[in-house]
């Protein structure tokens, strides 16, 4: 199956949009595990910023970028006219 040019164009922002959200969610999951010793020092509503991020900070990161995709995928579908009401 031949794709035309506007498809390409979707599946290229598409994926764009995919590695950058996978790219944040990365630097959510590992950095405060990497440099835990060091955020421990930070105090976030008096826990200190380490625990908090593993604990409530990251699972919101996540269920933001989650909403922030839904929105953006039906943008992109209504866009290019591949959404599911067409």
């Amino acid at each position: 199956m031949q794709l035309s040019e506007r498809h390409r164009a979707y599946w290229r922002r598409n994926l764009r949009m995919t590695a950058t959200l996978l790219a944040i969610w990365f630097a959510v999951t590992f950095l405060p595990i990497y440099f835990a010793r060091e955020l421990n020092d930070i105090s976030f509503f008096g826990w200190p910023l380490a625990f908090y991020m593993g604990a409530q900070g990251s699972l919101i990161v996540y269920v933001l970028l989650i909403g922030y995709y839904a929105w953006a995928m039906n943008r992109l579908d209504h866009e290019y006219g591949v959404n599911e009401d067409a």
